[in-house]
């Protein structure tokens, strides 16, 4: 492999395949140039399918064009931003892209999130343009909120001007705009640790640095990803456009069937995947898992959530090819690879870090702690995140500096390092709870909660559930002699949370356990729930 650092131009430029191993010596290419290459390279072979739909390399790269161009018919150009909040489709990637060869910022929002949430998020991020579809202009409909960007229909239908006649013309060529590495690639929001959404910048360069791993993760050109989680989570964008900048196809789901996965799988031929915990657990629990054909794996990774051992033993086990378990932020900093194929012996791990990456471990008053002792994981990489949009102070909150002044992300989490390097997490420092792979943050749950006029106060703790890996459950104390029920409060609270937030169970108490200076102790609430109920289904 060349050691020379080569620039963005000798691998965007059109010509034939890109040798993948180059990569990693390469200082900067951008995705949107290698979408490019790779369309006067293979222009029939197939990019994105989305069940009978399929676009071409050539079809993929032309509409990414048009879409750049109508983004600077309408003055949408280099720094401003559009927002995209839709179930995944081919028409979503394809105007991603376009933005990005604009030089446009993508802000990718949750479908789960309620619409006063999603009213915050627009106006933050400044959105000059919202696509979106029917489904969620439902639940999302048009308000006064000081944000009025225009809708844009990416199914066509009457949520907003269809796509089909917002593009420019076919053959429209849009300007060109010299993409630079520093230049914000997208805002994805993320609650930080008291639950207000925060937009985490990421750039261009970050974007490239996660597609120096293709080799690692034996990507190239004949790779067939299965994506199944939702683009608006990072943990899709890690594996979405590493395959794109490589020239692989991708073969993505608008929701999560398990049997649909597996027999998409086969059917494709596919070589990689990333999932969630709970989508692992579903798959392998399917009854006639077996008789599918999946021998075509390369490497399979999870994110999201914790990734527990037995069911690490049980996809090495019984599904082929190599599997990853992958720990990091959603903003960056130190991140760890456990090749669970190659230490099956770690699996209460999640690794080491990965090449580049730097993790330290502090204590409460920012020292880093002794070897072999836990502390707060902070860490360092090529991937960091710009910052958060709008929220310097918060930016600030998450940073911490080694006494050669350098820069790390706190984790929020603590961890230990076992005696061969490998990352062992030891419990949260935040009560967040990772449901199906989506954070869900307890204080949201609890304002909602104690803003019914009967109720006095609430904590929210995580429960273990078999489908969901963790799902919120509420201990309640109620007014003296409130008719509330426990059903009847837990029904009003999900009919004002988002989808991912909902709780399972609402439980009465006459208190709640609290430490010598007031604090509550959710552990004590989470041991009593499980000896009263056990793990939920």
């Amino acid at each position: 492999m060349s050691t020379t650092s080569r620039h963005d131009s000798d691998l965007a430029a059109p010509g034939p395949a890109v040798d993948v191993a180059t990569f990693a010596a390469t200082a900067f290419a951008s995705i949107p140039g290698l979408i490019s290459r790779h369309a006067a390279w293979q222009p029939g072979r197939p990019a994105l399918i989305e069940g009978d739909n399929r676009l071409s390399w050539h079809e993929l790269n032309e509409r990414a064009e048009r879409i750049a161009a109508t983004l600077q018919r309408e003055g949408i150009g280099a720094g401003q931003s559009i927002a995209i909040c839709a179930t995944n489709s081919i028409e979503y990637i394809c105007v991603y892209l376009g933005a990005l060869r604009n030089g446009v910022v993508v802000a990718p929002l949750s479908t789960s999130a309620t619409a006063d949430v999603l009213d915050t998020l627009l106006l933050d991020s400044g959105a000059r343009c919202l696509f979106l579809d029917a489904q969620i202009a439902h639940a999302w409909p048009r308000r006064d909120t000081g944000a009025p960007a225009p809708r844009v229909a990416l199914d066509d239908s009457d949520a907003g001007q269809p796509l089909s006649s917002w593009m420019a013309d076919a053959g429209s060529i849009a300007a060109t705009v010299h993409i630079a590495p520093d230049m914000p690639f997208n805002i994805v929001y993320s609650s930080g640790t008291t639950g207000v959404p925060k937009g985490i910048v990421h750039s261009h360069a970050l974007r490239w640095a996660q597609v120096q791993r293709a080799e690692r993760m034996m990507y190239d050109a004949s790779a067939v990803i299965m994506l199944a989680t939702p683009f608006y989570s990072n943990a899709t964008l890690t594996s979405l456009f590493p395959t794109l900048a490589v020239g692989g196809t991708v073969v993505l789901m608008r929701r999560f069937d398990a049997r649909q996965y597996l027999q998409l799988a086969q059917q494709h031929g596919a070589t990689h995947t990333i999932l969630v915990p709970v989508q692992y657990r579903r798959i392998l629990d399917a009854p006639d898992f077996d008789s599918y054909d999946l021998s075509t794996f390369r490497m399979k990774q999870c994110a999201g959530a914790p990734f527990a051992a037995e069911l690490k033993a049980r996809a090495l086990a019984q599904w082929p090819g190599g599997l990853i378990d992958l720990y990091g932020l959603t903003e960056g900093g130190g991140t760890c690879l456990l090749y669970v194929h190659e230490t099956p012996h770690k699996l209460h791990t999640v690794g080491r870090p990965a090449p580049g990456h730097e993790i330290r471990l502090i204590d409460e008053n920012g020292v880093e702690v002794e070897p072999g002792a836990a502390g707060e994981i902070v860490g360092r990489s090529p991937i960091m995140m710009a910052g958060y949009h709008n929220q310097p102070e918060k930016t600030a909150e998450i940073e911490w500096y080694d006494p050669q002044g350098r820069r790390f992300l706190r984790a929020g989490d603590v961890g230990r390092f076992d005696e061969d390097g490998f990352l062992i997490l030891v419990d949260r420092k935040k009560d967040m709870i990772i449901s199906g792979g989506f954070n869900i943050y307890p204080s949201d749950i609890e304002t909602v909660l104690a803003s019914h006029p009967d109720v006095i106060e609430a904590s929210v703790i995580a429960a273990t559930s078999a489908s969901w890996g963790e799902t919120p459950v509420a201990y309640v104390v109620c007014r003296p002699g409130a008719p509330v029920q426990a059903d009847e409060l837990r029904d009003w609270a999900n009919a004002k949370l988002g989808k991912t937030q909902r709780l399972a169970a609402v439980e009465l108490t006459d208190e709640l356990p609290r430490s010598g200076i007031g604090k509550i102790l959710k552990n004590e609430l989470r041991d009593r729930y499980l000896q009263t109920f056990g793990p939920l289904p």
